[in-house]
């Protein structure tokens, strides 16, 4: 488990902060918290937020952790269904999360790294699992094999019961600079990415949008995708919690390249910002089926 001091962002409100309104936006932007294919009615679900603490990730060349959302996504969810439904937020650590006595009286904290072999007794014990934001966590060559472990979390064998997968992710490889005039001045927006991407394979995925592939290759059915753009107001309002990253970056590492980097082209993000620029990414929503099992 990666200690407070490790963490590459400040592990304080600021970066809380960023965690909440990062959640709120993705929820403007799709208009849900489970896909709607997904039912919820059954008043004694299980649920599973995988990577609701913090995962673990290298960016700008630092090893530690990146915090995923909190445990936002699972109790903004748990306000909306019944109190009987248990939820589990999996992850190897919890630094992110209120302290215990703060969270729901249904809501458990349970340690799982997901690449790690599945405990015995999470095998097809949830309803439903969500996952998001883990694009910069895995090498390419970790997305199936994590993928079928988040698929043993819903499958087991002669199982009647349907249950389903929702993964959620920005897509990087769509990486675009949206522009209120043409001849906006864009050059430290490309800078900043370039400075960021240069430092790991991760911070590049270009599979996000193959997920559906891996889901079907996964055994899972009934896949459906939801790819959305944010309309003007939104992107920019994303692209500046994301700018927070780097800020917290900045007063955190310990590495002086990447900081006299960063203090430098900050400003100047700033200002192309103000200016009528932003960064913009295709995100996606994919879910998919456990199939029934014949006896």
């Amino acid at each position: 488990m990666t200690s407070a001091t490790d963490y590459v962002f400040t592990c304080d409100y600021l970066d809380n902060n960023r965690i909440n309104l990062q959640h709120y936006l993705w929820g403007k932007l799709f208009g849900y918290l489970t896909h709607p294919d997904i039912p919820t009615r059954d008043p004694h679900l299980r649920v599973a937020d995988v990577g609701t603490g913090i995962g673990l990730v290298l960016i700008l060349g630092l090893t530690g952790s990146f915090s995923q959302l909190g445990s936002i996504w699972l109790t903004d969810l748990g306000d909306r269904l019944p109190k009987s439904v248990r939820l589990d937020g999996l992850d190897v650590s919890f630094h992110a999360t209120p302290p215990p006595q703060w969270l729901p009286p249904n809501m458990t904290l349970r340690h799982w790294d997901v690449k790690a072999d599945i405990p015995e007794d999470f095998v097809a014990l949830y309803d439903i699992v969500h996952i998001r934001n883990f694009a910069f966590v895995l090498h390419s060559d970790d997305i199936q094999c994590v993928l079928d472990n988040l698929t043993r979390l819903i499958h087991g064998l002669l199982d009647r019961t349907r249950r389903y997968l929702q993964r959620a992710e920005p897509d990087i490889a769509s990486f675009r600079i949206e522009k209120t005039k043409p001849e906006n001045k864009v050059e430290a927006l490309r800078q900043l990415l370039k400075l960021s991407q240069g430092q790991d394979t991760r911070l590049n995925p270009t599979w996000v949008s193959n997920l559906a592939t891996f889901f079907i290759a996964g055994g899972l059915g009934n896949v459906q995708s939801d790819v959305r753009d944010a309309p003007p107001r939104l992107a920019l309002a994303m692209h500046e919690c994301n700018l927070l990253i780097h800020e917290l970056i900045a007063r955190k590492t310990q590495n002086e390249g990447v900081t006299r980097g960063l203090t430098s082209l900050m400003p100047e993000v700033a200002k192309e910002t103000r200016e009528g620029s932003c960064w913009a990414f295709t995100r996606w929503i994919v879910v998919g089926r456990k199939p029934l099992e014949r006896s």
